[in-house]
């Protein structure tokens, strides 16, 4: 049985796109002030790049850190988002309550490797400092048909992160990257949206934001739909979160409303809506005070 028989959900293509073209035809009406801060304070500030040196980390931390002396009118970020093994540099250098340690693992963005590696890279990222870990969907194994060898890859990692996390004394957030414009159609991606939920993702997200088509809000409202009716089964609140691409105020009240208008205001919230960015900080400021912003 699939996921989408198992969950009594299939992706209704054309009610979706009226109601994405519905968000988007009121979008200057929903950006105000208020809700371009509260998009502010569920980024997860990313650096991945392959030139990541822990000079430009810390540089990154440290914006974070003066943030509230430069603009005390602004929250904090939720996270900030780097390679595992600049884990214990943010860790060390953050100095702002409750802005989380947010690292990639699972052999990222490919995921293409042995799951005992995945699995390790994960434990350690944790031991390092991370309080939360983005993993990635098998793609390999999923888009042959293999869901059940998916889903004990993500159960693997879960388990390492559990007893890593367990070993130092905190819980550690888990969210599963679900590659959404590899998936090729609806069913594919609310598919791949409950296998992880299924598996224990604490949040799904959309994209790593290393391929040609990353975050959209089709799939963000296929995934948010997913999530409505997985809780609607379980009684399990699942997170969403959006990456890749996402670089404008525009951006992010588009999938601020997806998520308000399937999910309602409880998931408006860092503990259950991300957005996972490297320029959209600088965006959001310039929206609210009007004139161009260059802080991050």
């Amino acid at each position: 049985m699939s996921y989408l028989d198992k969950y009594g959900y299939k992706p209704d293509e054309a009610a979706i796109s009226n109601a994405i073209s519905a968000i988007a035809g009121n979008l200057e009406s929903f950006s105000s002030p208020e809700v371009l801060k509260q998009c502010f304070s569920i980024m997860d500030l990313t650096t991945l790049r392959p030139n990541d040196t822990e000079a430009s980390v810390a540089k990154l931390v440290d914006k974070v850190n003066n943030l509230a002396s430069a603009y005390p009118d602004y929250p904090a970020p939720a996270s900030i988002c780097v390679y595992p093994n600049f884990a214990r540099t943010v860790r060390s250098r953050l100095a702002v309550p409750g802005v989380h340690v947010t690292t990639v693992a699972s052999c990222f963005p490919s995921a293409q490797s042995f799951p005992e590696v995945k699995a390790a890279e994960c434990a350690m990222a944790v031991k390092e400092g991370a309080d939360e870990i983005d993993i990635v969907l098998a793609l390999n194994a999923f888009l042959a048909g293999d869901s059940e060898r998916a889903y004990e890859e993500i159960v693997k990692m879960r388990n390492a992160i559990d007893s890593a996390a367990a070993s130092v004394g905190r819980k550690v957030v888990m969210k599963v990257i679900l590659e959404t414009g590899l998936l090729l159609c609806p069913d594919n991606i609310a598919e791949a949206s409950f296998l992880a939920m299924e598996a224990g993702a604490d949040f799904i997200k959309t994209s790593t934001g290393k391929v040609e088509v990353n975050a959209t809000p089709v799939a963000a409202y296929v995934m948010c739909e997913a999530i409505r009716r997985y809780y609607e089964v379980s009684g399990r609140k699942v997170g969403f979160k959006a990456a890749g691409g996402i670089s404008t105020a525009r951006d992010a009240v588009c999938y601020y409303q997806i998520v308000s208008s399937i999910l309602g205001t409880q998931w408006l919230d860092r503990s259950l809506f991300r957005f996972g960015v490297s320029r959209l900080g600088n965006s959001l400021m310039s929206a609210v005070s009007q004139q161009t912003v260059s802080y991050f």
